[in-house]
């Protein structure tokens, strides 16, 4: 039990650090890489846009760069197939980076909070349950930053985060091109849409795998 408040507290912590930032730079960070500020952008640089906007999508880690709206100005710009790709691939390195820093760079943390019995059941329960917490996360603010550090401070399996990652930020990526593309702002039943179809396929990837494990 204690354990779990101290992941609890953690949680909360990193969740009150990027709060933090977009308390102190949200706004700027808004008027600079809004959908329609990095439209006008992207134009400019048309040939080397995509590897900007993955620069952007990727500095989201640390800073509270607006993802959504630079996801839209892919589609605005490549269309919504090309949109969705770069949006994908920018996103979903995103939560590499914070799951690779915090699984090598918190083995100090872990282990001063947690003895190995706690931190083999941490690892336990996210390889059962963070899948469905990394795809619920994707489409959020700040929670996808949150719960890509978690995952990696309880080591959890490589290929099933990054499966439940790609899940989850594929629908969104697509979900913000499309947007930018036709020019309209995000419905509710779209963002619905995105998280429901992981949420579906996530159950049917879980059974594959472990039917081909055993």
């Amino acid at each position: 039990m204690r354990f779990a408040l101290k992941v609890l507290a953690i949680a909360v912590l990193l969740a009150g650090l990027f709060a933090i930032g977009f308390a102190l730079w949200g706004d700027t960070m808004e008027r600079l890489f809004s959908q329609e500020a990095c439209r006008r952008w992207f134009e400019q640089i048309r040939p080397v846009a995509w590897a900007v906007a993955i620069g952007l999508l990727v500095a989201d880690i640390v800073l509270p760069i607006p993802a959504t709206g630079v996801m839209a100005a892919l589609g605005s710009v490549y269309g919504p197939v090309v949109g969705a790709i770069v949006g994908t691939v920018g996103s979903a390195a995103a939560g590499v980076v914070g799951y690779v820093a915090a699984r090598f760079g918190g083995k100090g943390l872990a282990r001063r909070m947690a003895s190995e019995a706690e931190l083999a059941r941490f690892q336990a329960f996210f390889d059962r349950w963070g899948g469905l917490a990394v795809i619920l996360s994707r489409i959020l603010p700040i929670l996808p930053e949150v719960v890509a550090v978690l995952a990696g401070l309880a080591k959890m399996r490589f290929r099933w985060f990054l499966a439940a990652l790609l899940l989850g930020t594929v629908p969104t990526a697509a979900l913000f091109a499309y947007l930018g593309h036709i020019s309209r702002d995000q419905p509710w039943y779209g963002m619905l849409v995105a998280v429901a179809i992981p949420l579906v396929l996530w159950p049917v990837f879980v059974h594959v795998v472990s039917r081909r494990r055993g």
